[in-house]
């Protein structure tokens, strides 16, 4: 069975940090990239950035470049957001999709297999 389990959401002030989890099973994780995309109430779902298991992270907005930093590791089927210097603008529901191979080079939604479920992020003081 597919999973991919987002965690470490949470409340933060803003200017704090967070790391978000992406942990996969149940296909070859290795084989997949891993993007993460974020949905604001009423607005459609937003494309962040991805990695493969080759190549360095794909931004696909250029705003969250300097603050989002992805990572890998493979020996744990995990994905991991850091988020630094965190806005109340970045406050919504993070997801984290698979699609075989290689990062979409759009970054649409549609284009990735597998999505997590979620997990909120909330900046405020």
């Amino acid at each position: 069975q597919v999973q991919l389990v987002e965690s470490g959401g949470g409340l933060v002030q803003p200017g704090g940090s967070l790391r978000l989890s992406c942990a996969a099973s149940g296909f070859a994780f290795n084989d997949y990239a891993i993007g993460w995309f974020r949905q604001a109430p009423g607005k459609e779902r937003e494309g962040l950035l991805c990695i493969n298991s080759r190549d360095s992270p794909l931004y696909y907005v250029d705003s969250v470049k300097g603050r989002f930093t992805l990572s890998r590791d493979n020996t744990k089927n995990t994905v991991y957001l850091q988020i630094d210097n965190l806005k109340p603008e970045d406050t919504t529901v993070y997801y984290c999709a698979a699609r075989p191979r290689y990062c979409s080079v759009s970054g649409r939604e549609r284009d990735y297999t597998y999505w997590g479920q979620g997990t909120q992020v909330t900046v405020s003081s």
